[in-house]
């Protein structure tokens, strides 16, 4: 059950390959072998309206949220979290080469006694050979 979302601000559209993006992150989280192949889901939503610190139009950001369901240690979390971050700088290099870019992750763990979920992937890729990280 990870989830990570991305809020970026609408200047930076056409600066970012937001779905290669996704797909670079879903790989990374992945990798972390902390996870099944039918789990993660990425997802990049476009903020339409933004103020940023001295309103500067060029500021800009990506904020990821990663939720995921409890029961990894403290050193797991901050691993695929490390993953995480370091492939998301490395995809927008450009504009940390800038001083109008802000990017920030922060993981949160769900309480499994608050959180409703129905999944038909996993079956489907547990019966197909598919990597079950």
């Amino acid at each position: 059950m990870p989830h990570l979302t991305m809020e970026y601000s609408g200047n930076i559209e056409n600066e970012v390959d937001m779905q290669g993006l996704c797909v670079d992150v879903h790989r990374a989280i992945l990798s972390s072998g902390l996870f099944e192949t039918g789990a993660p889901r990425v997802r990049a939503f476009r903020a339409d309206a933004w103020a940023i610190a001295d309103l500067d139009r060029e500021n800009s950001f990506i904020d990821m949220s990663f939720r995921i369901g409890a029961g990894r240690s403290a050193e797991e979390r901050k691993r695929v979290g490390d993953m995480i971050f370091a492939t998301a700088r490395d995809g927008v290099r450009h504009l940390l080469a800038r001083p109008y870019f802000a990017l920030s992750l922060e993981i949160r763990e769900i309480d499994p006694r608050l959180s409703w979920k129905e999944n038909t992937m996993h079956a489907r890729l547990r019966n197909t050979g598919a990597p079950a990280a």
